[in-house]
């Protein structure tokens, strides 16, 4: 569990399930850094733990399917957030349905688009340091949500005393 920052409770931003499909494999995780990164063309990253089995997913899959949680969607985080795809299948836990290049598409989460890789960024993977490797995405196929269907989105607040599922 992580102690409450001023900086990062200034910037509270929403949490979301990022999934990825490649060498038959899914993965699926929870993330909190990601950010709109482009207008023209419109362009998305999110930043993936190089510890997670998802990054290593990722890293061969040519789609990611990027998830918006609204508030009332938190054992969704915690089961991406805090059960390691290593040892758990946690596509057997919730609907879903194959998309793009096989990335899975979480049935119940109202937002959520699908993105072509176009890059990675920083972290120890990429060309920076750190412990995430943000991942470019380039929006292929998007499910944006009915005007009300969702909720305040679920924020690193709602989420901080999760365990990471991840070994460490």
């Amino acid at each position: 569990m992580t102690e409450p920052d001023p900086f990062t409770e200034a910037f509270d931003g929403p949490m979301y399930v990022v999934t990825a499909a490649a060498g038959g494999e899914r993965a699926g995780c929870l993330v909190g850094f990601a950010s709109q990164c482009s207008i023209h063309p419109p362009r998305f990253v999110v930043w993936l733990s190089t510890a997670n089995h998802t990054y290593r997913v990722a890293r061969e899959a040519p789609y990611l399917t990027v998830h918006l949680l609204g508030r009332d969607q938190r054992a969704l985080a915690e089961l991406f957030g805090g059960e390691c795809g290593d040892r758990v299948d946690k596509f057997a836990r919730v609907e879903w349905r194959p998309g793009r290049e096989g990335s899975p598409v979480l049935t119940d989460v109202p937002a959520w688009f699908t993105g072509r890789v176009e890059g990675r960024t920083g972290g120890a993977g990429g060309t920076g340091h750190g412990d995430h490797v943000g991942f470019v995405l380039s929006p292929a196929e998007r499910c944006p949500p009915a005007e009300g269907a969702v909720p305040a989105p679920l924020r690193l607040e709602d989420v901080r005393d999760l365990e990471a599922g991840h070994p460490a």
